[in-house]
């Protein structure tokens, strides 16, 4: 592009001192729901439902029951209710949950564990260096090339966010590809778009991203591969919407730079044409090798936790096929651990620096961990108080009066100011799961719908909600403003709404 026309110069977008009022981190979202839940189970009538011998509530049999615990038991559940929330036992006499029970595990510790291994393995990749000089070298490689450099990319971060939640790590790539967008004739909010919708569409579309579809799927008790058909297919149809959007505006700013949302900083163009220059190291054979470990280890995870049986055949009470590994969460965090250490072992971290990484990514994500946690906590609270299933019988109504398709919407809708508060998705999975999931099955629809229409309100919602970090500090980085990124994203916000409303109708047409 040629460079003597003058481009709008924009200096109010950078980031100054915040002041005010500041949302409260999750952990705080959380302790309050805690404390309010609590309060709330006073008033709130108990009941339960008659279980199946599958464990489901019969529809239809709800009934009042005389509250099972007294003043001083329920201040007793308040004080361990992050205890249950980790090491909980249900007894299966009285259903009542607590950490010296005999019974089943009905705490969170499985996926607590789950998510410190997968924690340690990133942490281990990001240290190898190979997965950011991979993209370095993507980026550099198509540098020439706009329209397909933004595809490329995008596509990566999608499939990254589709099955390991790749979002905050995001945050380390905006001095890379901020720069090469500006050297191509961008602005930064082609930068910003990149970076953010294609990891946050990703995330939206999870396959059997942990944090979101594995979290949910065990809250809602069933696998993590029921419903990945569909889930695929949206994460092909919305990525690609998503590519194409952004792709639009980069050439409608290269074409007319006046068109841009944002402008130019003084000295963008001078300091992006030195940036993009310069050619990154080439990948070693070693970087190869992590990566193809990389990809070996998320394929795996997915041959490992799919039905296979139920997928190819269509049938739901399909008889597993004999090579079907039938994984759960605690195989998967044995193989992450152990792939942590592999791939430390190939890239030559050493013994000393290899066990500091392991403990310093599990100490980095004990923060998710916890919310998971304290989001269990109160289904304890709510589990022994019998106010869960009189939650679940104020909305049997309503979802027994819709149609399949008419729930799955109903689903997406009611989650969508849940993932504005927690825009944790493992909290708000934890949370919300055990009263949705039921839902499903007075709706006569599979549970996994309801995993899909949950984690599509939450990736949707954490696109803009200004209570995610991701979004917040991505726009700070790039310097674009947070207003001028809410409106460069509203019509693409709007069409990915109608689509997900599409695809959770069809998905629950089909079911």
């Amino acid at each position: 592009m040629s460079t003597d026309q003058a481009p709008p110069e924009v200096t109010d977008d950078a980031p100054g001192p915040k002041r005010g009022f500041r949302f409260p981190s999750a952990l705080t979202v959380l302790a309050i729901v805690t404390l309010a839940v609590w309060v709330l189970a006073f008033a709130i009538p108990t009941g339960e439902y008659r279980r199946g011998e599958d464990g489901k509530p019969v529809q239809g049999s709800y009934h009042h029951t005389d509250p099972p615990e007294d003043f001083v038991q329920r201040l007793n559940d308040l004080f361990l209710s992050p205890v249950n929330g980790l090491y909980g036992i249900r007894d299966a006499q009285t259903g009542q949950v607590a950490p010296d029970n005999a019974g089943d595990l009905y705490g969170s510790a499985a996926v607590f564990l789950f998510v410190l291994a997968i924690g340690a393995f990133i942490t281990v990749v990001f240290a190898t260096g190979a997965l950011d000089r991979g993209i370095a070298r993507l980026a550099h490689r198509l540098r020439t090339r706009g329209a397909v450099l933004i595809a490329a990319i995008m596509t990566v971060f999608s499939i990254l966010g589709s099955v390991e939640g790749f979002a905050e790590e995001t945050l380390g790539f905006y001095g890379l590809i901020v720069p090469l967008m500006l050297a191509l004739g961008y602005d930064r909010m082609v930068a910003t778009g990149t970076i953010i919708l294609g990891a946050g569409v990703g995330v939206l579309c999870s396959t059997v991203n942990p944090f979101a579809t594995g979290v949910a799927s065990s809250a809602a008790s069933i696998s993590l591969g029921d419903g990945i058909v569909l889930r695929l297919l949206m994460l092909v149809v919305l990525t690609t919407v998503t590519i194409l959007y952004v792709i639009r505006y980069a050439r409608r700013v290269k074409t007319d730079p006046t068109r841009s949302l944002v402008g130019f900083l003084p000295g963008d163009r001078e300091q992006a044409a030195a940036a993009a220059g310069s050619e990154p190291e080439p990948l070693t054979d070693t970087h190869k090798t992590v990566l193809g470990a990389v990809t070996f280890t998320f394929t795996f995870m997915i041959f490992a936790i799919i039905p296979w049986a139920q997928v190819l055949s269509g049938d739901a009470d399909a008889t597993p096929y004999g090579w079907e590994l039938d994984w759960s969460f605690a195989e998967l965090a044995a193989m992450f651990i152990v792939a942590a250490v592999v791939v430390g072992v190939v890239a030559r971290l050493g013994e000393k620096k290899l066990s500091e990484t392991i403990i310093q990514g599990a100490a980095d994500f004990v923060s998710p961990a916890l919310i998971i946690m304290l989001a269990r906590g109160v289904t304890v609270i709510m589990n022994n108080a019998l106010v869960t299933d009189t939650v679940l019988h104020s909305m049997e109504g309503a979802v027994s009066d819709s149609s399949s398709a008419v729930f799955g919407m109903l689903i997406f809708g009611v989650n969508l100011p849940l993932a504005f508060l927690i825009p944790s998705t493992s909290g708000h999975a934890t949370l919300a799961m055990p009263i949705l999931a039921p839902l499903a099955d007075f709706a006569d629809v599979p549970r996994a719908l309801v995993v899909t229409a949950w984690q599509a309100a939450s990736g949707w919602m954490n696109l803009w909600v200004p209570t995610t970090a991701v979004v917040m500090g991505g726009v700070s980085l790039a310097k674009v403003g947070y207003n001028r990124y809410l409106r460069f994203a509203a019509p693409l916000l709007a069409i990915l709404f109608v689509l997900i409303c599409g695809f959770v109708a069809l998905g629950a047409g089909l079911s």
